[in-house]
């Protein structure tokens, strides 16, 4: 990941409207730019979770959303989500089924979240990156409601389920 990177900037339907670099979208400056993120369920209703390696800059050590990533300039959203999920945990060939795009704010940065759900065996060969992510494992729906609240989630991820719950 470098600072320099582009990153599209979206109004909040997601139209581009310009670009920025992560470092200027990281820094506080609130401006609004997509990432992705997959929910990877098993056919027994449990959810595959990351930790967060903890070297990351935003929540480090923090179990958070199956896949998760920023969108490229010139990049679609169904690309960088194939991008992430195969960069992310090997995971390739899978059907998606969108949820409605919303805005996630932090203390440094904005996002139009466009969140995804995808059904796959938990025998499926994950392989993942170890310089972002220390593990992965398949939580309960009750594990991860013991969970929220408790600082071993990411916000984003505890907001995010809520909503799936919906």
């Amino acid at each position: 990941m470098a600072d320099n990177e582009l990153f599209p900037l979206v109004d909040p339907e997601g139209r581009v409207i310009g670009s920025a670099t992560r470092r200027h979208c990281h820094s506080g400056s609130m401006l609004l730019h997509p990432v992705v993120h997959l929910h990877v369920f098993a056919p027994d209703g449990s959810l595959l979770l990351q930790k967060r390696s903890d070297d990351k800059d935003i929540q480090p050590g923090r179990w958070d959303t199956s896949v998760g990533g920023h969108v490229d300039f010139g990049e679609t959203i169904d690309l960088a989500l194939r991008r992430e999920a195969s960069e992310e945990l090997g995971l390739v060939g899978f059907e998606t089924r969108p949820l409605a795009p919303y805005i996630f704010q932090s203390a440094i940065e904005r996002e139009l979240v466009n969140p995804f759900i995808a059904v796959v065996d938990k025998s499926y060969p994950f392989r993942f990156q170890r310089e972002e992510i220390s593990e992965i494992a398949f939580w309960t729906r009750n594990e991860i409601l013991a969970a929220i609240g408790s600082g071993t989630l990411t916000p984003n991820f505890e907001q995010e389920y809520t909503r799936l719950l919906k």
